[in-house]
């Protein structure tokens, strides 16, 4: 898994799948939002998304109040989801 950050976006490509995959998404995100309080989320390739980072994705916006935005590359992440019913709360669109 590799990540870039260009000003309040972050780019995920590769497999999301282990927990330090988690905090180096985690420490890019803290990072970004000591600036923006608007980000965008593109994972490119990734098919899945642990647990823990669906959970600090919706700290980020319930608690934090951050605008996220989400472009996903894989339908099957999509599908994912859409049937975790976060697709409204995480802006999450097909790309």
């Amino acid at each position: 898994m590799d990540i870039s950050v260009s000003s309040n976006a972050i780019t995920i490509s590769g497999n999301i799948k282990s927990v330090s995959n988690y905090q180096d998404i985690k420490s890019a995100i803290d990072s970004v939002i000591a600036d923006h309080n608007a980000i965008t989320i593109n994972i490119t390739e990734s098919i899945s998304i642990t647990s823990s980072i669906i959970g600090y994705f919706n700290k980020l916006v319930l608690k934090d109040k951050i605008n996220l935005n989400m472009t996903i590359g894989n339908e099957q992440l999509m599908e994912l989801i859409d049937d975790l019913n976060l697709k409204t709360l995480f802006k999450a669109r097909k790309v």
